[in-house]
This record gives structure tokens, C-alpha cells and sequence, in this order.
């Protein structure tokens, strides 16, 4: 035994010791850990299917960003319990869920959960260059990023942490949830118009930082309407996020023909069904159109690829689903040909989107399953269904 070994060896055995006597009762308690809403948002499917069963307790947190704790969780109902991270170092967890690599101090343990955030291949999700062992479970959105990180040394192809189980907030996107008219309708927006969604990454490098204003103007100019939906940290107007801009001020006054408008939610999922064409530079909400098989123009951003350090293969995967530009005139052109020919590159879209979404529509499905494993609970007994049977919920294989 290694004196690290020795050193931990009392901690595990008050782990256990306070892990049975929870265990007496029924009663869960899962930890979500946000650094944006956007880290809440792929969360929340599962959330709501498990919200009524009474023997799980929901608790939420942003343990690097305390100071904006209601302001990560303001979409979420009214009761959602928002703990502190000095709060929630002093209770006890029997699981601790992260979208990020966020890591929340819990002395008393727990399940450590990771869930991702996006597909897009960004600052080394899919390249780390550390190790993964201390995540109890990792929940792949598919088997790509699974690969790449058993290649990479992060993990073991036996690892028992690994889950294969999807996106679930790419669900609703596919599963009938929204409707398209009505989300236009409920935008102050004509349904009867093309919608161009325009949703940039985040980044001082970014086609916002670049070419955005532009952009916009010129699009509003066209007979369509405009959904703009910016990134979370581009509403920061932080340098580091935003570039110091004011976004929401600098877009408002070209939004307000009535042909355009600032997209008020933070899951995009609504404004992917709504849109007849998606605009992005590299984002995961750009590999999450996918699943709609509509046209969708890549503003080409060599700097972005550089400072995001963007997996090479995912910038491959984007460009070839979508038509690449690099200014304004050359994506209004992009605009204007994929509104006209719609079923333009429609194979590459569709095989791309079944190669980085696992079984898209039943991922919510595959990670409750999961989720009332690791917390050693049968969803079967929970008061109302909460899922359907894992024999059902994926159709096919990826």
C-alpha cells in the first residue's frame, strides 16, 4: 500500500460509514454543478423526467462562479434548490453531475458524473490531456468522442465508467416537442417567412466579433426573418467572453423591423426546430442542426479553430456538412442558395449527425437509467414512470 493509500484510507472508511447510514432511507441526493445556463440546459430533460419521484433530491450549484448562482438557474422552476458550494461541501451527495470539468469539493464523496456540454470538439473535450479515472461515470454522447478518448489515454476501453447514452438535450430537437410555427408565433415572427438562425460560438474570435453587425444588417435586408441566438459568455461582457461588447445593445436596433430578433431562451433546441437555415462558425448548436437535415452555412474562422482548440477532426465534420464561407457577401450567398435547394448535401448532414448523436430521442431515456444506477435506486419503483423500457428507447444502433 502506497502512503497516498494509507493517507486516504480513513477518509474511505468515513465515506462508507456515512454512506450506509444514509442508505437506511430511500432518499437521494444528486448535486448539479453549472457554469452557465447553457450547462443547466443539459441537464434539465432529466431533471424534469425524475422531479417526481419523491425519493430523489435535486440540489444546484455553481461552484466556480457562486457570485451568479441565480442568474446560471434562472430558467429553472421556481423550486429549484440553489445551494452555495460552501453549503454543499458540507452535505452529502450521492451524486455530483457536471456538463463541464467543473469539480466541486465534497468531502463527504459522492458519484462523480460528467456530462458534456456539446459535440463541437472544443478546448480539448476530445484531445484532454489528462486523465478522466477520477469521474465515476462518463456519460458519451457518442462514439467518437468515447474513442478518442480511450486513444488518448484518458481512459480504458473497459473503463466501468463509461456510459453510451446520448445528448438529452438534443432530444428535443427530434421528438416532436416543439412545434416550428408555433415558436416563430411566439418570436413576434411572420411563420409564413424563412427563418435564418444565426448563432456564433463565443469568442473574441468569433464571425460575432468579426463580421456579425454586418452580417445581420445584410440579412434583415432579405425577405425572411432573422433569429439571432447568442452564446451564453457572449452575453458576458467580459473581455475574455465577449470582447467587451454589449451584444444584446449593439443587435437590438437591427432587430426591430419585425423581421428579426434577439432569441430570449438559452437552450437553443426551440430555435433549431424553428429554423429553415442555420448559420454558425464552429458550435455544437451547429452540429445539433444536423439533426434537422437542414441547410447550414459555416463561416470559416481560422483564429476561432486556433484559440478553441478545436478538435481537427470536428472542423473537418462541419465543413464538409455545410457550406463554408469567410465574409458577408459570400454568406448571404450561401443564404440565398440553401433556402433555394434545401435538399443540397442532405446524405453528409444525415450521416454526420448519426455519427456524433447516439440514438437521437431516447438520450434522456439511456441517462436516467443511468443516473438511478449510479445512485443505486430501481426507477422502476418511482410513483409515476419515468421512462420508457430500455428495450424501446433506442431503435437502432450507432
Amino acid at each position: 500500500m502506497t502512503a497516498r493509500q494509507v493517507l486516504h484510507a480513513p477518509v474511505r472508511m468515513l465515506r462508507r460509514l456515512d454512506r450506509a447510514i444514509a442508505r437506511r432511507s430511500d432518499k437521494r441526493r444528486i448535486l448539479v454543478d453549472s457554469r452557465t445556463p447553457v450547462n443547466y440546459t443539459m441537464v434539465a430533460p432529466v431533471v424534469r423526467a425524475m422531479a417526481s419521484d419523491p425519493r430523489v433530491e435535486f440540489f444546484f450549484t455553481a461552484s466556480e462562479e457562486p457570485g451568479r448562482l441565480r442568474d446560471i438557474y434562472r430558467e429553472a422552476p421556481p423550486e429549484t434548490r440553489l445551494v452555495h458550494p460552501r453549503r454543499a461541501a458540507l452535505m452529502r451527495f450521492d451524486a455530483y453531475v457536471a456538463s463541464d470539468f467543473m469539480w466541486q469539493t465534497l468531502p463527504r464523496g459522492g458519484c462523480r458524473i460528467q456530462v458534456f456540454h456539446g459535440v463541437a470538439g472544443k478546448y480539448g473535450f476530445d484531445a484532454p490531456t489528462g486523465h478522466m479515472r477520477p469521474w465515476d461515470r462518463i456519460f458519451f454522447i457518442n462514439r467518437r468522442r468515447l474513442r478518442n478518448y480511450v486513444t488518448s489515454g484518458a481512459i480504458e476501453a473497459n473503463s466501468p465508467a463509461i456510459r453510451l447514452v446520448g445528448m438529452p438535450k438534443a432530444d428535443a430537437v427530434v421528438d416532436g416537442s416543439h412545434s416550428r410555427d408555433a415558436v416563430v408565433s411566439a418570436l413576434g415572427l411572420d411563420s409564413a417567412r424563412p427563418v435564418v438562425l444565426y448563432a456564433p460560438t463565443w469568442s473574441p474570435a468569433s464571425s460575432l466579433n468579426s463580421v456579425g453587425l454586418d452580417l445581420v444588417r445584410r440579412l434583415t435586408e432579405l425577405p425572411i426573418n432573422v433569429v439571432v441566438k447568442l452564446h451564453d459568455r457572449s452575453r458576458d461582457i467580459r473581455p475574455r467572453y465577449s470582447g467587451g461588447v454589449d451584444w444584446i445593445a449593439a443587435l437590438q436596433p437591427l432587430l426591430s423591423n419585425g423581421r428579426g430578433t434577439l432569441a430570449p431562451g438559452h437552450d437553443i433546441s426551440p430555435y433549431l426546430v424553428a429554423a429553415d437555415l442555420m448559420i454558425t462558425d464552429h458550435s455544437s448548436a451547429g452540429f445539433e442542426y444536423l439533426l434537422r437535415d437542414r441547410p447550414l452555412v459555416r463561416i470559416h474562422r481560422p483564429e476561432l479553430i486556433r484559440e478553441a482548440n478545436i478538435h481537427a477532426e470536428y472542423v473537418d465534420l462541419l465543413s464538409a456538412a455545410s457550406s463554408s464561407t469567410t465574409d458577408v457577401d459570400d454568406t448571404v450567398a450561401a443564404v440565398e442558395r440553401g433556402l433555394a435547394d434545401p435538399a443540397a448535401n442532405s446524405s453528409t448532414r444525415r450521416a454526420i449527425a448519426q455519427d456524433l448523436f447516439y440514438c437521437p430521442g431516447s438520450a434522456t431515456t439511456r441517462s436516467i437509467e443511468a443516473l438511478y444506477e449510479a445512485i443505486d435506486l430501481d426507477p422502476a419503483a418511482a410513483s409515476q414512470p419515468v421512462f420508457e423500457s430500455p428495450e424501446a428507447s433506442c431503435q437502432r444502433s450507432a
